[in-house]
């Protein structure tokens, strides 16, 4: 996937307004098959399978004993004993070596077998309707065959806006992208892919989150379920009851300027460094993700140094845009 098709701020206003699409192929996903998967997705994975059931999606993390993030993911639950797990491209073989450990677990690479489209945007589902003849709720999955091929199907983006992801054979995929492009629908690149889930407040692994970020301090506890044994949870026991020393927080810029990685922070006492930062296309304002310590408070005064100069704004908490 390129950068950009055309034009990364038409890209973006068009998942905001309408409706886009992505070739996100190069992301991670596995098969998960056999009566040890349940088993294995509950001892590795933070959050709890038994909140859903067949036929849904969660997101949830992959932690380390000392409670940090060895990846985020999503589950496809798609039936019975039979799981497609989404891992970060980049962490797709530790993942799946870390299953194919579990006993009863068959675990089987989907990465290089398939493709995988995101429809993403208020028309999404519209716009499925008249390619596919159907769409899917939130977090919710299915399966059927289409132009000769299967479709896998499941209510889940990166944009937060309404929309889909599916993985097929390349063939199909090759239809897919054709008839979306009939459809009217923009293909999308990176650069608005980016732009966008940072105005919809989600973390980028291996940037905003890493081994060394805890749920609690990425302020993505909603993922973590103390119902079950998880790797990690004697450290975020400890971290639930004690607090946190850090806290990943979202900003917006009063003045004029571009946040970017690894610029300084301050907010009062807190201070720490920007993991992601961009201008956002929907608020006209810089704004962005950063890593304060002690936690900075929601809408506490902030400033981000860019190009020697302390750029002013305040703590907010995300989603910054809210389709």
């Amino acid at each position: 996937m390129p950068v950009q098709y055309e034009s990364v701020l038409a890209e973006h206003r068009a998942v905001r307004t309408s409706v886009g699409f992505f070739d996100v192929s190069h992301l991670g996903r596995f098969a998960l098959m056999g009566p040890g998967s349940a088993r294995g997705l509950s001892r590795i994975l933070c959050n709890n399978l038994d909140r859903i059931e067949p036929g849904r999606a969660q997101y949830t993390m992959m932690l380390n004993d000392s409670g940090g993030i060895v990846d985020d993911m999503i589950v496809w639950w798609l039936s019975d004993d039979q799981y497609w797990v989404m891992p970060n491209a980049v962490n797709q073989d530790s993942v799946m070596t870390a299953f194919a450990r579990s006993d009863g677990v068959e675990v089987t690479d989907l990465q290089r077998t398939t493709a995988m489209i995101a429809v993403q945007g208020p028309d999404s589902a519209d716009t499925l309707d008249a390619v596919l003849d159907q769409h899917v709720g939130r977090f919710r999955t299915t399966h059927f065959q289409w132009g000769g091929g299967p479709i896998w199907m499941a209510g889940t983006g990166y944009t937060g806006e309404k929309g889909a992801e599916l993985i097929t054979d390349p063939r199909t995929a090759r239809e897919l992208a054709k008839a979306l492009v009939r459809q009217g629908v923009r293909p999308c690149g990176l650069g608005s892919r980016d732009t966008l889930r940072l105005e919809a407040g989600l973390p980028l692994w291996g940037q905003d989150l890493d081994e060394t970020v805890t749920p609690f301090e990425a302020d993505f506890g909603f993922a973590v379920d103390f119902e079950h044994d998880f790797v990690g949870k004697q450290a975020l026991e400890e971290q639930q009851e004690n607090g946190v020393e850090n806290r990943l927080s979202g900003f917006v810029l009063e003045e004029r300027g571009v946040p970017r990685h690894g610029h300084k922070a301050r907010s009062g006492d807190s201070t720490g460094v920007v993991t992601s930062g961009n201008m956002s296309p929907g608020l006209d304002a810089g704004i962005g993700l950063a890593r304060m310590s002690p936690p900075a408070g929601e809408g506490e005064p902030f400033e981000v140094e860019i190009r020697d100069r302390w750029v002013k704004g305040h703590i907010q908490k995300p989603p910054f845009h809210r389709p």
